[in-house]
C-alpha cells in the first residue's frame, strides 16, 4: 500500500500489518516507505537487535503503543505492560546485565518518565545500556500539556535527561537516524553503556514521513580499543620491587579471568575486588582475597590497608569500594588499568594505561616475564611474605563465616523468638542456588552487604548486587527478566522487607508474564543497614523500623499463579522451603523472619572507613594526609 498522505486509521492498521508480514515472511521492505514516525523508530531499533519491550502505557505513548501492538502480534518483537515504570527498568536492567539481550523502556510523559528516569541510576552506575522512550510535550507549544514540568521554558525534560546521562528529543521527524544512531552509540558503548532517553513528543510520534529512506537507519556497530599505548616497562619496574602489591578489579575488570590471573602470579600480587566484580577469579585461588572497601572483608581490607602498589583494574573507585579514597593509605604508586581517562586518572601517582581492559593486562604481563633487569636496578622483591600475611588474613575471615555458619540462630526481640540471621539465611540460600545453577540477585541494604561478603563465586555472571545505586526493589524486579529471556534461567532474588515494599508489583508481574524463580524475603522488619549505621555512629536508631508484623505469606497468596512458602526458624526449614520454590513452574516468595540486634554473629561485621554522617571529618582529614 502506497499513501501520499497519511492514510485513515483502519487503512493504517492494514498498512503496518502489511510491513510487518514482509518483515516476518522474509521479502523484506522497500527501501523507501511512506509511514509514521513511531513505525520508523520501531523498524529502527528492531535492526538494532532491540526487540524486547517493558510498558506502562498512558496518553503520552498511545501511538508508540499501537504500534508496538501490531509488531507484537506479528511476533516480531516482545511487549511486556508492567504496573511500575522502576519495575521497567530494573527488570529490563537485569536481562541485559545476566544475559546481554537489548531492552526498551517505554513510558508516558511526565510521573511516568520520572519514575524511570529515577530507575535508571540502576543501569547508569552499573555500566548497562537500556533505551528508554519517553513520552513528552508537543512541539507546537499550545498551552501547557498535561504531566509535562509546568514551568513557560522549552525541552525541560530533555534537560534532565541530558543531565543524567545522553538523550535526545524526536522534535523532527527527519532526526531519527541521527537519534538511534547516538542512541546505539551508547547503550551498546563497549567499554561504559548506559542508559539513553528518546523523547517522543506526543504530536510528533504519529507524524506521516512520506517516502522515509530506510538505508538511513543505522546499524549495530562492533567496536573495540586495543591494549593501552604506555610505559609497560615502569609499570613492571614498579611491580617488581613492590614488597606488597595489590590487584583491584572493578565492573570493567570481570570478565578478565584468563588475564588476571598470570598477572596476580607474575606480580606475586594479591587480588580484591568491588561487589559488582565478584567471581573475576575463583574463590578458591589463593592470591583472592575477596571483596574490599567500606563494608569489605577481614582479608579484603586487610590488603587495601598494607599494599605498597596498586593495580587498579577497570574500577570507577567509587566511595565505598576505596573507603572514600583511604583504603590504600601506604600505596606509594598506581597502576591504573581503564578505557575511561578520567577514571585512569582517579589516584596520584599514577601510570594511566588507557585501552581495552584484557588487551592492556595482557601485555603488562608479558612487561613482566620479559623485563631485563638493569644492574642499576634492584632485584625483584621476594613477595613470599606478604602472600604468607595475606593467607593468614583469609584463613581469619573464613573462620569468622564458618562461626555464623554454627550460630545460624539467635534471640531475636522483634519477632518475640529465635530466629536466623542474615549471613546464615544468605549462606543457606547462595549454596543452594550454587547447587542448582540459579542466578542470584541481591537488593540493597543489609541483605546486600551481608551478601556480597558471604558468596564464594567462581566465575563472573552468577550473582549481581546492584551496589552502583543501591536502588531498593531492584532483586525482586529483577526476576521478571527469566520471562523476557530468550534463553531460560532461574533467578533467586535476596531482598530484604524493606526493599521488597519499594517494588511489590513483581507478584502480579510475575504470575502474569510467566516469570520462573524466587524471592527469598528476609524480614526483620525495618532497614537494617540504616538502623545499624544509625546504631554505630549516633548510638541509637530513628524511624527506621516498623512495629507491625505484615503478613507478606498472605500478600503473595492473594496472587494467583504465586506459590507462597514458610521460610521456618532454622537452616533446615530454609532448605525444605528453597526446594519446594525451585521445584515450582512459576513465581514463588519465601518468608523469612530475621534477626536484627547487637550480637555480631548477627551480621559480618565492618572493616573500612566511609565519608558519611559524622565519620566525616576523620576520614576527609585522612584522605588529605594520605594524597593518593
Amino acid at each position: 500500500m502506497i499513501f501520499s498522505q497519511k492514510p485513515s486509521p483502519l487503512d493504517l492498521v492494514s498498512q503496518r500489518t502489511a510491513h510487518t508480514e514482509a518483515i516476518a515472511n522474509g521479502t523484506g521492505l522497500p527501501l523507501h516507505l511512506d509511514l509514521t514516525l513511531s513505525e520508523a523508530l520501531i523498524i529502527g531499533l528492531i535492526r538494532l537487535g532491540v526487540k524486547t519491550y517493558l510498558t506502562v502505557f498512558g496518553h503520552g505513548s498511545t501511538e508508540i503503543g499501537e504500534v508496538l501492538r501490531i509488531y507484537h502480534e506479528a511476533g516480531l518483537v516482545n511487549v511486556y505492560g508492567v504496573r511500575s515504570e522502576i519495575e521497567a527498568s530494573h527488570a529490563a536492567a537485569a536481562l541485559r546485565w545476566a544475559t546481554g539481550e537489548k531492552a526498551a523502556v517505554v513510558t508516558s510523559i511526565g510521573p511516568g518518565a520520572l519514575q524511570a528516569l529515577a530507575a535508571s541510576l540502576a543501569p547508569a552506575s552499573n555500566g548497562i545500556g537500556l533505551w528508554y522512550l519517553f513520552g513528552d510535550e508537543t512541539t507546537e507549544d499550545e498551552g501547557y500539556n498535561m504531566q509535562q514540568i509546568p514551568k513557560h521554558q522549552q525541552g525541560l525534560f530533555l534537560q534532565l535527561t541530558s543531565t543524567m546521562g545522553h538523550a535526545y528529543s524526536l522534535h523532527t521527524s527527519g532526526a531519527l537516524p541521527t537519534a538511534l544512531r547516538r542512541g546505539s552509540a551508547i547503550v551498546d558503548h563497549p567499554y561504559r553503556p548506559g542508559p539513553f532517553y528518546l523523547l517522543l513528543p506526543m504530536n510528533t510520534q504519529s507524524a506521516w514521513i512520506p517516502n522515509f529512506n530506510l538505508g538511513e537507519l543505522p546499524e549495530p556497530h562492533q567496536i573495540s580499543l586495543g591494549a593501552a599505548e604506555g610505559d609497560y616497562v615502569k609499570a613492571a619496574e614498579w611491580i617488581r620491587q613492590a614488597e606488597r602489591v595489590i590487584v583491584k578489579v572493578g565492573g570493567g575488570g570481570r570478565g578478565a579471568k584468563k588475564d588476571l590471573q598470570p598477572l596476580l602470579e607474575n606480580s606475586g600480587g594479591v587480588l580484591v575486588h568491588t561487589p559488582i566484580a565478584s567471581g573475576c577469579i575463583p574463590y578458591t585461588h589463593p592470591h583472592y582475597m575477596g571483596v574490599s572497601g567500606s563494608k569489605g572483608s577481614l582479608c579484603g581490607n586487610y590488603a587495601m590497608e598494607n599494599a605498597d602498589l596498586l593495580i587498579a583494574v577497570g574500577t570507577r573507585a567509587v566511595c565505598q569500594s576505596d573507603c572514600s579514597r583511604t583504603g590504600y593509605p601506604n600505596v606509594k604508586n598506581v597502576i591504573n588499568i581503564n578505557a575511561d581517562t578520567l577514571d585512569a586518572t582517579h589516584y596520584n601517582h599514577t601510570l594511566a594505561l588507557v585501552g581495552d581492559v584484557s588487551r592492556t593486562l595482557a601485555k603488562l604481563s608479558e612487561a613482566l616475564n620479559s623485563l631485563i633487569i638493569e644492574p642499576s636496578l634492584e632485584e625483584k622483591v621476594d613477595k613470599s611474605e606478604w602472600l604468607s600475611e595475606c593467607a593468614t588474613k583469609k584463613y581469619e575471615w573464613q573462620a569468622l563465616k564458618a562461626e555464623r555458619e554454627r550460630r545460624p540462630v539467635l534471640d531475636d526481640e522483634y519477632w518475640g523468638e529465635a530466629v536466623l540471621t542474615q549471613p546464615a539465611a544468605i549462606k543457606i540460600a547462595t549454596d543452594w542456588a550454587k547447587k542448582h545453577g540459579a542466578l542470584c540477585f541481591f537488593d540493597s541494604g543489609d541483605v546486600q552487604a551481608n551478601g556480597f561478603q558471604i558468596i564464594e563465586d567462581d566465575q563472573p555472571g552468577r550473582s549481581f548486587t546492584e551496589i552502583g545505586a543501591s536502588y531498593m526493589g531492584f532483586a525482586a524486579s529483577a526476576v521478571l527478566a527469566t520471562a523476557l529471556a530468550s534463553q531460560p534461567f532461574y533467578a533467586l532474588a535476596l531482598t530484604g522487607d524493606g526493599a521488597f515494599t519499594m517494588n511489590p508489583q513483581i507478584l502480579i508481574d510475575g504470575a502474569e508474564h510467566g516469570a520462573h524463580g524466587c524471592i527469598l524475603l528476609l524480614d526483620n522488619g525495618r532497614m537494617g543497614a540504616i538502623s545499624s549505621l544509625q546504631n554505630d555512629q549516633y548510638g541509637q536508631a530513628f524511624a527506621t523500623w516498623n512495629t507491625i508484623h505484615v503478613d507478606y505469606l498472605a500478600w503473595a497468596s492473594a496472587i494467583p499463579g504465586v506459590l507462597a512458602v514458610d521460610g521456618g526458624r532454622n537452616p533446615e526449614s530454609l532448605r525444605a522451603a528453597l526446594d519446594k520454590a525451585g521445584e515450582y513452574p512459576g513465581l514463588s516468595l519465601i518468608h523469612v523472619p530475621i534477626y536484627f540486634g547487637p550480637d555480631p554473629l548477627g551480621g559480618m561485621g565492618v572493616y573500612g572507613r566511609w565519608n558519611v554522617g559524622n565519620w566525616c571529618d576523620q576520614v576527609q582529614a585522612l584522605r588529605h594526609k594520605i594524597g593518593l
